[in-house]
């Protein structure tokens, strides 16, 4: 199936590749905006897909995660149970209305070793205290996906052979491809950058070793995992 898409103009350099990218994250802060309120009460159809996305990235007792677009805070308790209070749990995100709902969980739980940023993906590298983290969890995270700038600084946060897992929407097989024009209304919803779903992972991946991929929801989303194959520098 054909469906149009927003794509970049052609480039002049940087500045023009910048420009997109914060009309891109302009667009993802305002749809969150007015989604966070009500996000956590939308999540319990894909909650099964979260707890297997951590169980796929298998954080360790002592060990640093980096949860990518934390949003609302829903997979901390997930990854800080498999760290323990010894490990610890960075979240990150740039939607302050998301990030609020975060914080007031960690508060209200007490959590000591969970610290949120805000903070946009292409601005994370510098922010990251404590030395490298061991895994890093991208959790229906597309525009970070589908950005050079934004994932070299996520990965640049890692350290060499950490572990990544992901959970993400894409499009349909082909033999259900009249279903894709509401996977992509569906992704428009909250993406700033909506398309880029028939392989959203093929920016990642090539960074990743191991690499693998298996779909959930009938074709509609995926699961996958690698471990960081460099510095991510």
């Amino acid at each position: 199936m054909s469906i149009t898409h927003e794509h970049s103009p052609p480039t002049s350099g940087a500045a023009t590749q910048r420009e997109r990218e914060q009309r891109v994250r302009e667009r993802s802060v305002a749809k969150y905006r007015e989604r966070a309120a009500d996000y956590d009460a939308s999540c319990g159809p894909t909650w099964p897909i979260r707890e297997r996305a951590v169980a796929l990235l298998a954080p360790r007792p002592g060990e640093r995660v980096l949860d990518v677009g934390c949003g609302t805070g829903l997979s901390i308790p997930l990854l800080r149970q498999r760290v323990g209070e010894g490990g610890a749990v960075i979240g990150f995100d740039h939607s302050e209305a998301m990030l609020a709902q975060a914080r007031a969980r960690a508060a209200a739980a007490g959590w000591r070793n969970v610290t949120l940023l805000h903070r946009a993906a292409q601005d994370l590298a510098a922010a990251i205290d404590g030395g490298p983290v061991d895994a890093i969890l991208f959790h229906y995270t597309h525009d970070i996906l589908r950005s050079p700038t934004a994932l070299a600084h996520v990965l640049a946060c890692a350290r060499p052979g950490a572990r990544v897992a992901i959970a993400g929407i894409k499009y349909f097989p082909w033999w259900l491809a009249p279903l894709n024009f509401w996977v992509y209304f569906k992704n428009f919803g909250y993406n700033g950058a909506p398309g880029d779903l028939t392989t959203p992972w093929d920016r990642i991946a090539p960074r990743l070793t191991h690499w693998t991929w298996t779909p959930t929801q009938y074709g509609m989303g995926y699961l996958a995992s690698g471990r960081l194959a460099s510095s991510g520098a």
